[in-house]
């Protein structure tokens, strides 16, 4: 598969990286519509990938021919050195997933559960047993192992989905918005959990709509809108080559006069967003003065971040 470049350099040593998934090309219709439109990428061991995307890019599609769930129309894939679709069973019993929405079973205790799925690769007897009590721990669920599923919280379903995804050991791991709905606190301790993951060389394919998530986890990400990919790289690459380093949002009484009479002189670029004029720009100082002297307009001033990237390359209007 010659249309994917293999970097020079692992992201964590001086060792050329393994490759874990390569896909060329990889396309997918469904009637008339274009899901995915002859997309390369590639995904090396040991690192977090991103794949973003407002709804109806393509994200789902890709994830599906990826786990061997849906056939590509055309193009080449391979996941874990192996051909999909064509060896997606034995690809799978080295894979995990973590799906959008927990389907865990609500008739089985949290141990239950995970006994059940751990019945899906073979596993069984005291080797078992301690993976599970492994997992528990990993999960910090030991307390909850004989409770029922409609007792945890959802923040405890989510690290149980997680848990159960690592039944089997897996070499990847995909992950569709693990930490939706969930509250700060979960949040932080599933994204704990998952560089714990990196640090034992696991694999990680991320999707996720929340910005900051995919800064802090991902080592290079793929942004993709229409089937088609806009832009990959790690996230510093992207913010600097993409948007200007300083943001600037301003709102209040008069804003829109005085961006266009003074402000648009002072900045790279500017958009307005409902009530709020976001300016972009390389040298915040004469801006700041400028506002310094407005004291009836409101603004915040930020370092540029990969939302702003986000939403300049996919768009502001609301996709349903």
């Amino acid at each position: 598969m010659g249309c994917v470049e293999r970097p020079p350099r692992s992201l964590n040593n001086n060792m050329i990286m393994d490759v874990v998934v390569e896909a060329c090309g990889l396309t997918k219709h469904y009637g008339a519509q274009t899901a995915v439109g002859g997309i390369d990428f590639s995904v090396y061991r040991g690192e977090c990938f991103g794949l973003l995307g407002p709804n109806g890019a393509g994200k789902t599609t890709t994830l599906r021919m990826l786990m061997g769930a849906t056939p590509p129309d055309a193009g080449e894939l391979r996941v874990l050195g192996h051909a999909i679709p064509q060896q997606a069973r034995e690809m799978r019993a080295r894979l995990g997933v973590v799906p959008q929405q927990d389907n865990l079973d609500p008739d089985f205790t949290v141990v239950e559960n995970l006994i059940t799925y751990a019945s899906y690769f073979g596993l069984r007897g005291p080797q078992l047993s301690r993976r599970i009590d492994d997992l528990l721990a990993f999960a910090a669920l030991e307390a909850k192992a004989g409770a029922g599923i409609g007792t945890l919280s959802g923040g405890m379903k989510r690290r149980l989905t997680l848990a159960r995804a690592l039944i089997n050991d897996p070499d990847l791991l995909i992950l569709d918005e693990p930490t939706t709905g969930l509250d700060p606190q979960a949040r932080q301790l599933i994204w704990q959990r998952l560089r714990a993951l990196l640090g034992q060389d696991k694999t990680l394919i991320l999707t996720t709509h929340y910005m900051e998530e995919a800064e802090r986890l991902c080592d290079r990400l793929m942004i993709i809108d229409n089937g088609r990919v806009l832009v990959t790289g790690s996230p510093a690459e992207l913010i600097r080559q993409h948007i200007e380093p300083h943001v600037v949002e301003i709102h209040g009484p008069g804003v829109d006069a005085w961006y266009d009479g003074i402000g648009h002189a002072l900045v790279r670029r500017g958009e307005r967003v409902g009530e709020t004029v976001f300016c972009y720009t390389v040298d915040d100082r004469p801006l700041l003065d400028a506002l310094s002297r407005r004291p009836e307009l409101r603004f915040m001033h930020r370092h540029a971040n990969l939302e702003d990237v986000f939403l300049k390359l996919t768009g502001k209007e609301l996709r349903e």
